[in-house]
């Protein structure tokens, strides 16, 4: 990946660092981690001016260099360690003034005020602009490294979620639940969880971001489920909802079908070239007209990666157009107050058509089981 890294870098620094005298100091944690590779808590990275790019921070700060020196099998990248009660972007700032910088480029949106202040009180000569988002930008399409880590995610998302629902679920809380998927997913070789586990079930169910209770699985309930693996930093989304029971009611299945309908008319819309809010148009006309638009929320997808809630939005009010190896969620529900609800959530790919559409990487059957 070191020269997968060194060439994001270059890319970088080829669109935002051409003048002469400037520099690019990262911060924000994914976009460290995305042209630096692995990096320590708090770790920054300084682009240019001089020969070497460098990365700063406590500690054990990334590939296996507890110290000061160039990191083996990677050139152009220097691992800086700096003591624990300096902030790393500030010695990324001071570092690039004593190269010759006289513009260093930092990521406000990532910088609190006080940080700010701090960087430019340090270096006083330094003329501080924004990086903007420039990194996120250039992280949005993904190459075939990134997308064949999100599969291997889905793959141990999918396996988890898939022994959970063969054990016997009637008398578990929301919470001991929650905690087995997620001891399931680096069971199977995930960094961690991606997001906090939501467990939901009966009056809870359906509800988005539900933090799991001490609620019991009963007969007759709505069991939904939302969870994702993180496999090398990259991050997947899947949600099922089940019927605990023999049979599920008449109202179940309706609503059931209704959501299902709805994610299946936003998948079907994905393709490059296809507007941001005519996909969340599609899942939102359906449930729209069966009497529960207000009910899907400000979204219906979002973009993954190494962070969950990347660009682009899936919204109203979403700009833009798709892009082709951009991956998403689509991810409708509806909850209905006091009764439970329904959330189905799968992250893709954007294909073309060409290359077969977009590509399915959560595979989990989304068949209304009863369990």
């Amino acid at each position: 990946m070191s020269e997968v890294h060194a060439a994001r870098r270059s890319r970088l620094r080829a669109r935002c660092a051409s003048a002469s005298g400037t520099a690019l100091v990262v911060s924000h944690p994914a976009n460290v981690r995305y042209l630096a590779g692995p990096a320590s808590p708090g770790a920054a990275l300084l682009l240019g001016p001089g020969e070497d790019d460098v990365l700063l921070g406590h500690g054990d700060i990334g590939g296996g260099e507890p110290r000061d020196g160039r990191s083996a099998g990677e050139e152009g990248l220097t691992r800086s360690v700096t003591d624990e009660g300096t902030d790393p972007a500030l010695a990324a700032v001071g570092l690039a003034a004593k190269a010759g910088a006289e513009t260093v480029a930092v990521e406000e949106h990532h910088l609190t005020v006080a940080r700010h202040r701090a960087l430019t009180a340090a270096v006083p000569g330094i003329r501080l602009t924004d990086l903007e988002y420039a990194v996120e930008r250039q992280r949005l399409v993904k190459d075939e490294d990134e997308i064949a880590a999100l599969r291997v995610a889905a793959e141990i998302t999918d396996r988890a979620l898939g022994e959970l629902l063969e054990s016997i679920l009637v008398g578990r809380t929301e919470r001991h639940l929650a905690l087995e998927l997620e001891r399931r997913l680096i069971d199977h070789g995930a960094d961690g969880p991606a997001f906090p586990t939501s467990v939901a079930t009966g009056v809870h169910s359906g509800l988005a971001d539900h933090r799991p209770t001490d609620r019991r699985v009963e007969e007759g309930d709505f069991l939904s489920v939302r969870l994702g693996a993180r496999f090398r930093g990259y991050r997947c989304q899947i949600g099922r909802t089940f019927v605990i029971g023999t049979s599920p009611e008449d109202w179940q299945i309706e609503l059931y079908e209704l959501v299902f309908t709805a994610q299946r008319a936003a998948r079907e819309a994905l393709a490059p070239g296809t507007e941001c809010r005519a996909v969340d148009a599609a899942a939102r006309g359906v449930l729209a007209a069966a009497g529960h638009g207000e009910a899907l929320g400000p979204v219906t997808g979002r973009g993954v990666g190494l962070e969950i809630g990347e660009d682009p939005r899936l919204s109203p009010v979403a700009m833009g157009k798709l892009g082709a190896c951009v991956p998403v969620t689509v991810e409708p529900g509806v909850h209905l107050p006091g009764r439970g609800g329904v959330r189905i959530d799968d992250t893709l790919v954007v294909r073309s058509r060409a290359d077969g559409g977009p590509e399915l990487l959560t595979i989990t059957t989304k068949e209304l089981l009863a369990l």
